[in-house]
């Protein structure tokens, strides 16, 4: 039994006259008749009566119809669900995710594919960019966020957005009140710097941005991440250089002010990777979304 079998007994059930099933399906009576034919022969029953105002569905020829039914929407579904999902409009999109792009932009992304999209299941995962990369290369994630990529054979990057750096500050220190901190007073300063352990990163940008200014950070201390950052500056640890997202995190005691006299290429790139290869309409679907977003 094929599935055209199914249509054309649907059709002329519905229709209850060959002629006219004939004409709804684009054929000429007679094949429409041998095909009813198989089919009943097929099954070992008799699908229809045949009288002189036409075609009458016998009681087996009614159960199969609710069965018949069932079976075309079903496959019917299943062709649209395919069609979806090669489209890049259903599935299950793995995204890695580290640092403070997550306090901000990251979400926003997410949110809008999500909102585009609502039938992928879209699945973080917390990852460092090392294993990250590591990730996309066994295909357990489809893409990844990250600051400050370096080259890589078979994994592509694209940048998502530039963020200014701004100082955390404790709401006591002197130059708190100032809107804007000249660069320099950074000399002066206990920096703590983020993420620890992870280079070349954040941490290795902040060094270089203070060369660039002329003298060597004073370094209170290395932390994970942005949090436990802007939390040490909460307690009176010292200040610390954070990527415009991380300002959403409104702790007591810490306020975030804009630097004059930084070197032109302070900003911090937060961008997105994957695989050179990947030709995943998910993929496609998603960094289409990132695009149009970020042309807003």
């Amino acid at each position: 039994m094929e599935f055209r079998h199914l249509r054309y007994f649907i059709a002329v059930a519905e229709e209850q006259h060959m002629g006219r099933a004939a004409a709804r399906l684009h054929l000429s009576q007679p094949p429409l008749t041998r095909q009813i034919q198989q089919l009943e022969g097929e099954l070992g029953v008799c699908l229809f009566e045949r009288t002189p105002r036409g075609m009458e569905l016998t009681q087996a020829g009614s159960l199969f119809l609710e069965e018949a039914r069932n079976i075309q929407s079903v496959i019917e579904r299943a062709v649209e669900r395919t069609q979806r999902a090669g489209q890049g409009q259903l599935g299950r999109l793995d995204i890695g995710i580290f640092g403070s792009g997550i306090l901000g932009t990251i979400p926003q992304f997410v949110l809008a594919f999500r909102n585009a999209y609502p039938e992928v299941n879209v699945v973080l995962h917390t990852m460092s960019k090392d294993e990250q990369i590591e990730a996309l290369r066994q295909r357990r994630i489809t893409i990844g966020f990250n600051r400050l990529l370096g080259p890589d054979p078979d994994i592509t990057s694209e940048l998502v957005r530039t963020e200014q750096l701004l100082l955390a500050i404790n709401a006591n220190h002197p130059l708190a009140s100032r809107k804007r901190i000249p660069a320099n007073a950074l000399r002066d300063m206990s920096l703590i710097l983020f993420p620890a352990g992870v280079h070349p990163g954040f941490v290795d940008k902040v060094h270089g941005i203070c060369h660039k200014l002329g003298f060597v950070p004073r370094v209170s201390q290395e932390v994970g991440d942005a949090v436990t950052g802007a939390a040490l500056v909460a307690s009176g640890f010292g200040a610390c250089l954070v990527p415009e997202s991380a300002t959403v995190l409104s702790l007591p005691g810490v306020v975030y002010r804009s630097l004059s006299g930084m070197p032109k290429d302070s900003g911090v790139d937060l961008s997105c990777i994957y695989r050179r290869d990947d030709r995943s309409p998910l993929l496609a679907a998603f960094l289409e979304s990132i695009r149009t977003r970020r042309g807003h």
